[in-house]
Formats: structure tokens, sequence, C-alpha cells
């Protein structure tokens, strides 16, 4: 089953590890935070967990 991700925007800096390791779920947006840009399915899993683990400042949620 898919997991739901967020990003914090309050905890972003906007650093782009996470669209480095996964450019299909996670863009810089035009405030310069990332943001979720599709759906997660069972196939992205593991590079949204490699993206949340990356991120210097944990703003990466699954849920």
């Amino acid at each position: 089953m898919a997991k739901k991700v967020t990003v914090d925007k309050d905890l972003c800096i906007g650093c782009g590890a996470c669209t480095g390791i996964c450019s299909n779920i996670f863009a810089i947006g035009d405030d310069g935070k990332a943001e979720v840009i599709a759906e997660v399915t069972d196939a992205d899993q593991e590079s949204v967990q490699a993206a949340a683990d990356s991120c210097p400042v944990q703003a990466i949620k699954i849920d």
C-alpha cells in the first residue's frame, strides 16, 4: 500500500537532496522548498525512504 509523504516547509532548507534521489516524487517549488509532486506508488517506496533518510533537517514525513 502506498504511503502518504509530506514535506514540512518550516523545516525544509531547499538543499535538493530529495530531488536528486527521487525526482519523480520531489521537486523544488517556487518558494525554494521541496514539495511532493506526484502520488507515491509501491515502486517508489524505497527511493522515497532514501530521500527522507538523506534530508539533513528531517523535513520529509512518511505516514
